[in-house]
């Protein structure tokens, strides 16, 4: 077996055919960041600004999660962002359950070269697809899961906060606990950049 490495990454997704997604995109996005970074955020998949600059979360739902990580002082590039697929789903509907058990090599290559301390779900397929198949976001966002060393908490999508700004006190208590967690750990001060700012 090959050795696993960013480059062996990289020419994976590239070379990726196994489900359709791949057919009608413009570019692959799979994630980007601090490839050394303890704190990783998984998202859904890409939308139409992600798949044409070949970047996770760089539209509006992208640019508001930008500020909640400064909300807490965390600068965007010190994290790792991706999603569930690398591919963007036709009318940025929901993966399939198909699509995201064809991406799941890619996720889980991932996460073994990051070995992130802390993971961030972003909605609900993120959610379900890592932590349970039955998982209702409103009713789980905001609660701590350890597996394997690795601590986990889904919260809402920025997308949903886009939609429903009412959720964003919420997602704002998720981000305080996140902060809290890496504190615990002792992992914050090596993200932290200052200052403090409500969402």
């Amino acid at each position: 077996m090959p050795e696993i490495t960013w480059e062996l990454f990289d020419k994976q997704v590239a070379e990726c055919r196994l489900c359709p997604l791949c057919q009608h995109i413009l570019h692959k996005v799979p994630g980007q960041g601090d490839r050394q970074s303890p704190l990783m955020f998984i998202g859904e998949g890409p939308g139409q600004t992600e798949d044409e600059e070949g970047l996770a979360f760089v539209g509006a739902a992208g640019q508001l999660l930008t500020k909640m990580l400064e909300a807490i002082q965390l600068p965007r590039d010190r994290v790792y962002i991706c999603n569930i697929v690398k591919c963007r789903p036709p009318h940025n509907r929901v993966p399939t359950p198909e699509e995201a058990e064809a991406c799941r090599i890619h996720l889980r290559m991932q996460t073994w070269l990051i070995r992130p301390k802390v993971i961030v779900l972003l909605g609900s397929t993120a959610a379900r697809n890592v932590l349970d198949p039955e998982i209702r976001i409103t009713r789980e966002r905001g609660k701590w899961t350890e597996r394997k060393g690795v601590w986990m908490m889904p919260t809402y999508h920025p997308s949903a906060l886009l939609r429903d700004p009412d959720k964003k006190k919420e997602a704002w208590e998720d981000m305080k606990s996140l902060r809290n967690k890496l504190i615990e750990l002792g992992l914050y001060q090596d993200l932290y950049s200052g200052g403090e700012k409500e969402l």
